[in-house]
């Protein structure tokens, strides 16, 4: 299973964005995407899709649904995370009257194997080593969560999440009543040592709680740590006065705990790639060195240097960012922006 380099690069002209500018990202996407986004938008106007997110775990499905949303607007696109979705059940819980609605809406709406009431337990025992929730009960919930929102284009996040759910997932528009709507799986390529690395140097404020990266997000100020020998990372938060941002338990493990999920995610992703009758996006947010001249340099993700000058002082620099994808071959990480150009283009293809 190999996903193809997208060529986002524009040949004969040398346009460069700091995608890092909200205001710069704008006129970066009307230049590389103008044409499809303009597309796209007219189809919204009086038309709406389904799109299944498929990626690995940390492999930034949320990101380029945001992504879109920013361009589309909110009230032409919503994301649903089936986690998200889960969890706010969890709340429901602990409020009587909400759980009485939601058991009344099961008693009506759900459709499976279990009682209501073995529902009911296993959405109580969730996070004690119990199996998945049933796909029926999924379903269920993410019919009353799109019945709560105007009718838009919808990104589902979490569905399908294991192997049996693929076919379910080629079916839901008749399920939700989005009959006519074309609907397509957004499969995610990105190499394990991209999410390792995400995961190991991600660090986060004790105070205000925002989120950096020693490696791939830091913020203007750093320090060094002469007993631990290592480098830390400043809150830019003007009320945290410079906190010290500190790694979180268990992230120095990378994705050792989560690395039977990743295996599981490939798995789906290699079984919906070999599906016909859907339409797939087929994204990869890395592209091999000798393929560099596919794309323009300040779509590479920077990798950020720290150097110890001493005397409490630490320079920050960056370089492009190579890491081995998942066939051993060296190659650049890509930023965000271009990996949704790929998307756009992609998307506006099959919606005709």
């Amino acid at each position: 299973m190999e996903f193809p380099v997208f060529k986002t690069k524009i040949p004969g002209k040398e346009k460069k964005f700091d995608l890092n500018d909200p205001a710069e990202v704008q006129k970066y996407f009307d230049y590389k995407a103008g044409e499809e986004i303009a597309k796209i938008k007219k189809y919204l106007e009086k038309n709406t899709f389904v799109a299944y997110l498929l990626g690995k775990k940390s492999a930034g499905k949320g990101t380029y649904s945001k992504i879109f949303t920013t361009i589309f607007g909110a009230d032409k696109v919503g994301h649903i995370s089936v986690g998200d979705v889960v969890r706010a059940v969890d709340e429901e819980m602990a409020d009587p009257k909400k759980k009485k609605e939601l058991i009344e809406y099961l008693k009506k709406n759900y459709r499976g194997y279990y009682s209501v009431e073995e529902i009911i337990k296993s959405q109580e025992d969730r996070g004690t080593g119990k199996p998945l929730l049933p796909t029926e009960y999924i379903l269920a919930l993410l019919k009353r969560e799109i019945a709560k929102m105007p009718r838009k284009a919808l990104f589902l996040d979490g569905l399908p999440r294991t192997l049996d759910q693929v076919s379910y997932s080629l079916f839901f528009r008749e399920l939700i009543g989005f009959r006519d709507d074309p609907d397509m799986f957004i499969l995610l390529q990105v190499p394990e040592v991209i999410i390792d690395e995400r995961i190991k140097t991600r660090v986060i404020c004790p105070k205000c709680h925002t989120p950096r990266n020693l490696k791939l997000l830091v913020t203007k100020t750093a320090g060094y740590d002469e007993k631990e020998k290592k480098f830390y990372l400043q809150c830019d938060n003007p009320e945290c006065n410079l906190a010290r941002m500190v790694t979180k338990e268990g992230d120095e493990l990378g994705i050792e705990p989560i690395r039977e999920r990743l295996t599981n995610d490939g798995k789906l992703i290699e079984q919906a790639f070999s599906l016909y009758g859907i339409p797939k996006v087929l994204l990869r947010n890395s592209v091999p060195v000798k393929d560099k001249d596919s794309v323009d340099d300040y779509e590479l993700t920077p990798e950020f240097v720290l150097e110890n000058l001493g005397n409490g002082k630490v320079k920050i620099g960056q370089r492009p960012w190579i890491i081995k994808d998942d066939e051993g071959v060296d190659s650049f990480s890509l930023m965000p922006q271009p990996v949704a150009v790929s998307m756009i283009k992609q998307i506006a293809e099959i919606l005709g």
